[in-house]
């Protein structure tokens, strides 16, 4: 068999390291056809006729619509008592540029991609842009590939858990949430209260309890006693619900 060129080798090199991610994620095997047009950039089709011959655009325009339709779905059975108008915004900061940098960079995302060398030289592997498209690709290649069910699977490992530890907290009023859920159900009075600081004066953490009816219903952590009451509340809102 004739050695690989260099261009070859790279190819199987990077082509490993998706089948390797995959693995490492509990996924199953994705085409490859599909894998690696997920993960190509126009500049290498352009620079790599014979190689390649679909870029990641088409996949991100379907992957965009498959995270929107699978957060919104998580958030409207984690979140029952939220508003519309919260839900849309909780959504918009979880599928927004910055979020999705984020999840590509948590598994490298960016060592995976197919550049073109001018691309690669002007640092297009650690763009924000080029590593929120690819990501959006890479879900609509697995749900082409293999259906809803992995896209959530893989949802449950990388998007869903910071929702859980309010990483997007600062777009959510829970206070205001447990406080429509408390009324609605006739269920009696709120009170929060400080239980606690700790930490040097510079970068104190409070230690917030919410009480209903003198009972703690959740606590919570904050660098503020309103972010620590947020949380406190975030919670009880699980608590009740």
């Amino acid at each position: 068999m004739a050695p690989l060129n260099q261009l070859q080798q790279d190819e199987k090199d990077k082509m490993e390291k998706l089948h390797r991610f995959l693995q490492q994620a509990d996924l199953p095997l994705v085409n490859d056809k599909l894998l690696k047009q997920a993960f190509t950039h126009s500049s290498y089709v352009n620079e790599h006729r014979k190689q390649s011959n679909d870029d990641y655009e088409r996949l991100e325009f379907l992957g965009d619509a498959v995270l929107e339709l699978l957060v919104s779905n998580y958030l409207y059975q984690a979140y029952p008592s939220m508003s519309e108008g919260d839900l849309t915004k909780l959504r918009a900061a979880i599928v927004c540029e910055p979020s999705l940098v984020e999840f590509a960079r948590q598994f490298s995302f960016g060592d995976m991609i197919f550049l073109g060398k001018g691309e690669e030289r002007t640092g297009g592997r650690k763009r924000p842009a080029l590593l929120a498209d690819v990501f959006e690709a890479f879900v609509g290649a697995l749900y082409l590939d293999k259906g809803l069910e992995p896209v959530n699977r893989f949802l449950e490992t990388v998007v869903y858990p910071p929702i859980r530890k309010g990483a997007f907290s600062y777009v959510m009023d829970f206070k205001s949430q447990l406080q429509e859920a408390v009324q609605r159900r006739n269920l009696g009075e709120l009170k929060y209260t400080v239980a606690g600081e700790e930490g040097p004066a510079h970068s104190r953490t409070f230690i917030s309890n919410v009480l209903l009816n003198g009972e703690t219903l959740g606590s919570g952590q904050g660098k503020s006693k309103k972010e620590s009451e947020q949380h406190a509340a975030q919670v009880a809102l699980q608590t009740i619900e």
